[in-house]
Parts: structure tokens; sequence; C-alpha cells
């Protein structure tokens, strides 16, 4: 049954939802990625032995270009279910702001990534943290054990590092890379995916961009493009619950308050749902959301700031290019995936294109 079930990886690379006929809404920015979002960069460490226990990485998301990140950021998070970290956060909802970069990866090497970018934070800004300042990272994960040797402690500060540094613009890569080489998603490989949209506020178009992180759902559960297709999807040793979770990180640069991004943070609930997870007991969902506008330089805080934003009565929009997003994120990082065969042998199957873009035209057709 395994081996009938194994696909050819050959075309995979560079697949996404688009690229199939699958008919996502909404309209994505030029790369149809985070990076659409101005002065937003992303930096992968992939740490995997091929076939093998070793399947996890770091990924890195910058703000902010490199020698401002020093410069508060303007944010919200929400957690839709717990049973997961992120780090940084409860800062965020006292003070609306974090610095330094974001970063993803395993449950066991949350420490590490926080460590890590700490120390980085340190070695770029030296000079201003010895005089009282100081950094709180935001450090992410989801867990890969089922695949990756996690107790082996595979991430090393020096890889959160080279994530970090590797930061870019443009096209992403997607499925086995950075933080999400070890993760699955509805039982087929998943991983990290990424996804943008172009929306019209006030008569100005600005970007909404999403990095997900996908180690989630149960295969019955999937949806694509509204259609049940993972229960007409044969399953290889079914899992009796949900064995993991997913991080979303928004990125936008419309102007917005902290309240407001909390907000957005909590659609990205809705843009899990899309693909059919209630947001599993075993799963920590959890979001955050941020904006590169509004920036008042270089930290201490000045004695009086005035931000810009707009109204809540024109978020409609916005709200819905998040689900959109979301979703699309996390069907474009199960499609970039490919089949791995990690810890214990255990096999991590990619889902099969020909197969889910069959039965989504059927369905459209009917």
């Amino acid at each position: 049954m395994k081996t009938a079930l194994a696909i050819k990886q050959e075309g995979r690379a560079g697949k996404r939802a688009r690229d199939l006929g699958l008919p996502m809404e909404g309209l994505p920015g030029p790369y149809n990625a985070i990076t659409d979002v101005p002065g937003v960069t992303v930096g992968y460490k992939t740490l995997s032995s091929g076939a093998g226990s070793m399947q996890t990485g770091v990924t890195a998301i910058l703000p902010r270009p490199p020698e401002q990140l020093l410069h508060p950021t303007w944010a919200g998070s929400f957690s839709m279910n717990g049973n997961g970290e992120m780090t940084g956060v409860h800062w965020i909802r006292e003070a609306g702001w974090f610095t330094g970069p974001i970063t993803l990866t395993n449950t066991f090497s949350i420490g590490m990534a926080h460590h890590a970018t700490a120390r980085w934070m340190v070695s770029r800004f030296r000079e201003q943290l010895d005089k009282g300042m100081w950094v709180l990272p935001v450090a992410a994960e989801t867990y890969d054990g089922w695949l990756n040797d996690i107790s082996a402690f595979h991430v090393t500060e020096d890889d959160v590092i080279d994530a970090i540094e590797s930061a870019s613009g443009g096209q992403l890569q997607e499925g086995n890379v950075g933080g999400g080489t070890g993760m699955m998603a509805y039982e087929f490989k998943g991983g990290t995916g990424t996804a943008s949209r172009v929306v019209n506020v006030a008569g100005l178009d600005h970007t909404v961009g999403v990095v997900v992180q996908a180690n989630h759902g149960l295969r019955p559960w999937l949806r694509v493009c509204g259609v049940p297709v993972g229960e007409q999807m044969p399953r290889v040793d079914p899992w009796a619950n949900e064995r993991g979770s997913i991080i979303a990180v928004i990125a936008t640069d419309l102007p917005l308050l902290p309240t407001q991004l909390e907000r957005l943070a909590r659609r990205a609930g809705i843009g899990i749902g899309r693909a059919g997870t209630p947001s599993g007991n075993n799963s920590g969902d959890i979001f955050l959301a941020f904006s590169t506008a509004n920036s008042i330089g270089q930290l201490p805080e000045p004695t009086r700031m005035t931000l810009d934003t707009v109204s809540n009565d024109l978020l409609d929009p916005v709200f819905m290019a998040v689900v959109e997003a979301v979703d699309e994120a996390v069907i474009n990082a199960m499609l970039a995936a490919e089949t791995v065969v990690g810890k214990q042998s255990r096999t991590a199957y990619a889902i099969d294109h020909a197969l889910l873009r069959s039965i989504v035209k059927t369905r459209a057709s009917q």
C-alpha cells in the first residue's frame, strides 16, 4: 500500500495552488509571498539528512532592514489553541510592539532560537544595548518529532544566525525548508508556505503577506477551495488524533494600531479553518500580525508619539485578505513539500497534485 501511494517528486518544485489552476480567491502581490510587503525579508536554515532522522531547521522573518531592527514594530497576537509557544507575546500585548527578527523552529529548539536571536542582536547593536536597552525576541515553534529526532537538538546557535543572515526578498522557497523541514499537514508532508494579497483601502493599495509553518490537521478534515478533498484521498497509518500545530505570521504595510493588528491575527484562525481544521486539542495555533508602518525610529520611545492609522470601518477587506492568504499559504506549503523518509523510517507522503486538482475540478464542474 505504501509503495502504491508513493509519488514522483519531479516537477513539484515551484508548484503552487495557482500553478495547478486551483481557484484561489483574491489578488496576490508580484511574488504571492510575505516579501511583497516592502522591507520584509525571509531566511532559512534547512537541516536534513536526506532519508534519515534529522529533518528540521529555522525560518527567520525580518520585519525591517537589519539596521532598523531596534526600531519597534507594531504588532498584535492571538492564540487560538495554546498547545504551543511564541515568545515575546506578553510584551506585545502590554506595549504593542517588538524588536528584532521573528524565528520559527521546532518545539525543543525554541530556546536556542530565542538565545541565538538575542546574541545576533547584541552583535549588531552592542553599543545601544550596553546603554540599558534590551531585546525580547519573538520565537515560535511547532513539533516535528514524528519525522525528526527532536531529542537530538540538531539546531545550533550558528544555524539560527545563518537563517537570520540569509534573509532576502523576492520569491521564497516553500515546503521542506527552514522550520518547516520536518512538519506535517493533514497527514501529508507540510511545512513552510507563503501567500499575499493586495487590498485597496481608502483609495490606496496596500499589501498583506503571510508565512505559515503548517504542521496540523487530520486527513479527513482537509478542504481545498471548499471541496472536502481529504475524504477522497487514501490514508497510510491513519492518525487517531492531531499531532501538530500551525504558526502564522502576518505582515502588512497598512498603518494599523496594535489593537487592530490583534484583530488581524485573530482572522488567521478563520484562514486555517477554511482548509478544515477545527483547531484541535493537541494543536498550538498561534498567530502574530505586524505592520511595517509607523516607525518611530530607534528606541527608546520618544516622549510623544503620533501614529497614523485607518478607520476600523475600512478593515473588512483587510480581514478577508488575511483569511485568503493564510488559507492559500497552507495549501502552498503542502503542494511544495516533497515526500520524506524520516525518523524510524517513517514516511511523510507529499500530496498528489494530479489527484488534488482532479477532485477540485470535478466538484467545480458539477
